[in-house]
């Protein structure tokens, strides 16, 4: 069980009526979830709040003390926090047609500055106005209403309809950054801008235009500046808002949208989003283009005879076993979505399994022959590349609902032991034990190149700018060679003993790690062609490695069974 908190808040008083006196909530340990934005990190960056049943836990990230803050009769729906830190308020579900209040809290004292009573049913959302000024607020689907409150006076300036009736709800809320009187409500197909007006104790809505976009909006993001916003939707893709036309300017993923919809967005400074999914993914992604760069590097995955584990790094703890009795996987691969797990069986078979539950998702019966023995995903994630015991090379298109054989490539006499395709998802290189690596043409499905060697290779890599691959194999050595015509360029001694079985390559090419027969992981210079440094911990044959995409780790795994985690060197 998980050690529990120790908490600042003294003991309530005891109940009128003599019937004792009440319990002392000490500690709580747990956190649903459920609750959208329900997790904040106080502008102190010292404590983190968060809603649990009837309570806001104020919870002291040095320490791990609690405060509690008791005053909802019901469950907590959401949570806000002012952008001074001094402020915090907290709205909950009620019975239909009963108020439901929000409470207006004192961060520091901790204690309830006032009890707000408008909207009925649920509190859907909150914010503050930049300066501290203005709360607004908006109902549930029962109540429909957006009221702004003044919060020195403690008390409602004015409300609307937060919708047009032709619209749906309104969900989420979003005030100005810079201004007092500018706000943003979106839900489903609805976006408006309100302007308030205190004079005339008004608030003007204006309807934003998304062109023939129907969404169902689930967070909303303003820039620094005010000039735009961010919208995820429910769909699975972001919007961006102008917010002086209010028109929208642009949107995407287009294609490859984001599974179980976009549930949190993060705008960085530098123009870029990190975006949190229903389906459990936290991307880093381009502003521009909306293009994953980077994913979590706190997963890995590992196979071997009857099953696939998927780990928790940190922890170094299985999250996942996905058992396939009697059966060997021989290689797996995340799709870059992060929307599915693909392996390859030694009864012929590919099967795609979800990487949160370890259901099956599809199976491609007879892939090949003798056993698929490599497996490749393109970037944008509608192709696979498989290699079988029997040396073809086989292309998928991969539809939602659809595996279809796009292509068979016969050129390998021996087992295909490791595919990798280039950026652009026109290219890819597959190495064999009959000696030969191939570059592929997957547009044209033509052998570009061909590289003879006297070795089984066992694993290929491309430098990151694509103009050279590196290999290795029985031989011990470690090749690179020329793509554009496949001339060798170098060769190194990788290892005095054994075959080199598992090579990879970081994201900037300046270094590679091998590993193999000799039970050693070695760091190589990519220019240099020296070991940087070595690892020395396995008994047994190492099979597989990889470096973690932020090059924090190296993990390499062995014939007998060993898995080991590396800190990434400091290379100077």
């Amino acid at each position: 069980m998980a050690p529990a908190y120790t908490a600042r808040r003294g003991a309530m008083a005891a109940p009128a009526g003599g019937a004792g006196g009440e319990l002392e909530l000490q500690a709580a340990i747990g956190f649903n979830g459920h609750i959208l934005s329900g997790l904040i990190c106080h502008p102190d960056k010292e404590h983190v709040l968060y809603p649990l049943g009837c309570t806001v836990v104020i919870q002291d990230m040095a320490n791990s003390k609690q405060t509690f803050l008791h005053g909802h009769t019901n469950n907590v729906s959401c949570v806000v926090v002012s952008k001074s830190g001094t402020l915090v308020a907290s709205g909950q579900v009620t019975f239909m047609g009963f108020k439901a209040d929000i409470i207006l809290w004192d961060f520091k004292k901790e204690e309830q500055l006032a009890r707000l009573s408008l909207h009925k049913g649920k509190i859907e959302g909150l914010a503050f106005s930049p300066n501290d000024l203005y709360l607004v607020s908006l109902g549930g689907q029962d109540d429909g209403s957006v009221v702004v409150w003044s919060i020195p006076k403690k008390e409602a300036v004015c409300g609307s309809p937060a919708s047009a009736r032709s619209a749906g709800n309104a969900s989420v809320l979003a005030f100005s950054r810079c201004r007092d009187e500018m706000f943003v409500t979106a839900g489903n197909g609805t976006i408006r801008i309100w302007e308030l007006d205190l004079k005339n104790r008004k608030i003007r809505p204006t309807e934003c235009q998304t062109g023939q976009l129907r969404r169902v909006i689930t967070c909303v993001k303003m820039a620094d500046d005010d000039s735009y916003f961010y919208v995820g939707t429910s769909s699975g893709d972001i919007l961006k808002l102008n917010t002086n036309s209010k028109l929208m300017s642009d949107y995407g993923p287009q294609k490859e949208k984001f599974s179980m919809g976009v549930t949190a967005l993060l705008l960085l400074k530098t123009g870029d989003l990190i975006v949190g999914t229903g389906g459990g993914i936290v991307a880093l992604c381009k502003g521009s283009n909306y293009k994953v760069m980077k994913g979590t590097s706190d997963l890995f995955a590992t196979c071997s005879t009857n099953d696939i584990r998927v780990w928790h790094t940190p922890e170094n703890r299985e999250l996942l076993r996905i058992v396939i009795p009697n059966m060997t996987c021989r290689a797996i691969e995340f799709m870059s979505d992060g929307r599915s797990i693909i392996s390859a069986w030694n009864d012929g078979k590919i099967r795609a399994f979800m990487p949160e539950t370890g259901r099956l998702m599809y199976v491609i019966d007879h892939a090949h022959s003798l056993g698929v023995t490599a497996i490749a995903a393109t970037s944008n994630c509608r192709r696979i590349i498989s290699g079988g015991g029997e040396g073809q090379v086989r292309v998928w298109e991969i539809g939602e609902r659809t595996r279809k054989l796009e292509e068979v490539l016969k050129e390998h006499i021996s087992a295909v032991s490791c595919i990798k395709i280039k950026k652009n998802d026109r290219e890819c290189v597959t190495a064999s034990l009959d000696g030969t690596c191939i570059i592929w043409d997957i547009v044209r499905f033509t052998r570009n190149q061909m590289i003879l060697a006297n070795t089984l290779f066992q694993c290929v890599c491309y430098h990151p700018e694509e103009y050279q691959i590196i290999t290795s194999g029985t031989d011990r050595r470690i090749g690179y060679w020329e793509v554009f015509d496949g001339s060798a360029i170098r060769e190194l001694e990788g290892s005095a003993s054994g075959s080199i079985n598992g090579m990879d390559i970081t994201s900037d090419g300046a270094y590679f790690a091998t590993g193999g027969d000799d039970h050693l992981v070695k760091m190589w210079d990519y220019n240099e062609g020296e070991v940087t440094h070595v690892g020395v911990g396995h008994s047994g044959s190492i099979t597989r490695l990889k470096i973690c995409p932020g090059n924090k780790y190296i993990v390499s795994v062995s014939a007998d069974g060993a898995i080991l985690r590396w800190k990434y060197p400091h290379v100077h």
